[in-house]
C-alpha cells in the first residue's frame, strides 16, 4: 500500500488574540474608513468585488487547478464544521456592502453547485442592498456539470448571471482536460438551460494552455457565435501560476495577443473600451457586430493597477490577492464577536494595508520562478511558503 499523500495548504490563520478587538474604541486598528467613505488600499484601489468560495471540493480534476495526482482519493478536504455557514457569509457580505464599498459578489469554489442548498445562500445575498438602495450584481462561476438541473432554481433564488468554465469544444480534448471523463455535451446542456432560465448573458471562460487546447480557440468562437451570438461572450485566460500544485511553466502560456491574432484571422476584431473600472478582461468586438470576446492577460499584461477584488475562502479567511501565500482569519470574529463595527474596522485595516501587485512583479522578472506575494515579498525571492490553491479561494 502506497503512503498516504496529503497536500498541505498553507495555514493562513492568525491567532484569535490578533483578531479579537476589545470593546474600547481606542484599541481598534487604525483606519481612515468611515461608514460614508470608501475603503481604498495603499495603491488607491477601492474595494468593489467580493469573491466567495463556498466549497473547496470539485468534481473535475483540471490539471491547471486540481490535478488528480495531487487531489486524489486520499486528499483531505475541509470538514463541514470548518466551513462558514450561510448566515456567517451573509453577515460578512452585508458589512462589506454597507461599509466597504462592495457592489458585486461572485460565488465560486471549487465547484459552487456542490455546496448543498446553495440556493438558500443566493436568496440571502440577493436581499442585500447598497447604501443607495441598489441590488448587488450577484453572479456565479461554475463548471456547469450540474447547471442543467439547477438553472431554474438558481434564477428563482436571485442569481443574475453565470460564468461557465469550458476549456474545449472537442469532446476528447475536454474529457482529457477535466480528467474525470465528463462529456462536453452535458456542459452545453447546462449553458442552454441557464440561458433559458434567464441567467444571461453568459460568459464562457477558457484557460488556454499552449500545446494542450489552443487548437480549440477558433472552433469555440465559431460555435458560440453561430449558436448564441451576443448572448454568450467567450473569454480566453492566460494559463496562470496560481497555487503550487499545477506544474506551471511559462512555455505553456499562450499570450493573449496570439489568441486575438488567431481569432482575427477568421473573424476580424477591433478593441473596445472596458465596461467598468477593475475589469479583468480586455474586450474585442467582432467587426460584423456579432458580439465580442475578451482576453484575461494576467501573465503578459498585468492589471494589478486597478484590481478591486477581495476573496473569502470556504473556511473564513480573507485574501487580498489571487496569488497569496497567506490570508487573514475572520471566522473567529464571525463566531465570537457580534459587533459588526469591530469586524468592519479589522477588515478596513486589512484592505488599507494592501499593496499586492504580484503579476506586475512577475512580469518584471519573467525569467524567475514566481514564489510568493502579499505585497511583502517579491516573486523573485526564494520562499518556502506555498501559494494558496485556486480551488481554495476561487478564480
Amino acid at each position: 500500500m502506497s503512503p498516504r499523500k496529503i497536500i498541505t495548504i498553507q495555514d493562513a490563520r492568525i491567532s484569535p488574540q490578533e483578531l479579537i478587538v476589545p470593546r474600547s474604541a481606542a484599541v481598534l486598528p487604525k483606519t481612515t474608513a468611515t461608514r460614508n467613505t470608501p475603503w481604498t488600499d495603499r495603491r488607491d484601489r477601492p474595494l468593489r468585488d467580493l469573491r466567495i468560495s463556498v466549497t473547496d471540493r470539485c468534481n473535475f480534476r483540471c490539471s491547471y487547478c486540481m490535478p488528480k495526482e495531487v487531489f486524489d482519493k486520499e486528499h483531505r478536504f475541509l470538514p463541514h464544521a470548518s466551513l462558514l455557514s450561510f448566515e456567517e457569509i451573509t453577515r460578512l457580505a452585508r458589512i462589506l456592502v454597507a461599509q466597504g464599498g462592495v457592489r458585486k459578489i461572485r460565488l465560486t469554489g471549487g465547484e459552487p453547485l456542490l455546496r448543498r442548498h446553495i440556493e438558500n445562500l443566493i436568496g440571502m445575498l440577493a436581499e442585500l442592498r447598497t447604501p443607495e438602495g441598489d441590488a448587488l450584481d450577484l453572479t456565479m462561476t461554475t463548471n456547469a456539470s450540474l447547471l442543467a438541473r439547477k438553472a431554474e432554481s438558481l434564477k428563482a433564488a436571485g442569481l443574475q448571471r453565470v460564468t461557465v468554465s469550458l476549456d474545449a469544444l472537442d469532446d476528447a480534448v475536454f474529457r482529457r482536460m477535466n480528467d474525470v471523463d465528463f462529456p462536453v455535451a452535458d456542459v452545453m446542456d447546462g449553458i442552454d438551460a441557464a440561458l433559458a432560465a434567464g441567467l444571461g448573458p453568459i460568459k464562457i471562460n477558457m484557460v488556454v494552455k499552449g500545446g494542450t487546447n489552443d487548437d480549440q480557440i477558433v472552433p469555440m468562437v465559431r460555435y458560440f457565435r453561430e449558436r448564441h451570438g451576443s448572448n454568450v461572450t467567450l473569454r480566453f485566460i492566460e494559463y496562470m501560476d496560481v497555487g503550487s500544485s499545477n506544474g506551471w511553466r511559462m512555455d505553456e502560456v499562450m499570450a493573449s495577443a496570439e489568441v486575438i491574432r488567431r481569432i482575427s484571422a477568421v473573424y476580424p476584431l477591433h478593441p473596445i473600451a472596458a465596461s467598468q473600472t477593475g475589469e479583468t478582461a480586455s474586450r474585442w468586438a467582432f467587426a460584423d457586430g456579432c458580439g465580442e470576446v475578451g482576453v484575461i492577460s494576467s501573465v503578459t499584461q498585468a492589471f494589478c493597477h486597478d484590481c478591486n477584488r477581495l476573496r473569502l475562502s470556504t473556511d473564513g479567511h480573507l485574501y487580498t490577492c489571487l496569488f497569496a501565500t497567506q490570508g487573514h482569519d475572520v471566522r473567529f470574529m464571525l463566531r465570537n464577536d457580534p459587533d459588526d463595527d469591530r469586524l468592519a474596522a479589522v477588515i478596513a485595516h486589512l484592505w488599507q494595508q494592501r499593496d499586492d501587485h504580484y503579476s506586475e512583479l512577475r512580469q518584471a522578472h519573467p525569467s524567475q520562478p514566481a514564489q510568493s506575494t502579499d505585497g511583502s515579498t517579491d516573486p523573485t525571492e526564494p520562499s518556502s511558503r506555498r501559494r494558496i490553491e485556486m480551488s481554495y479561494i476561487g478564480g
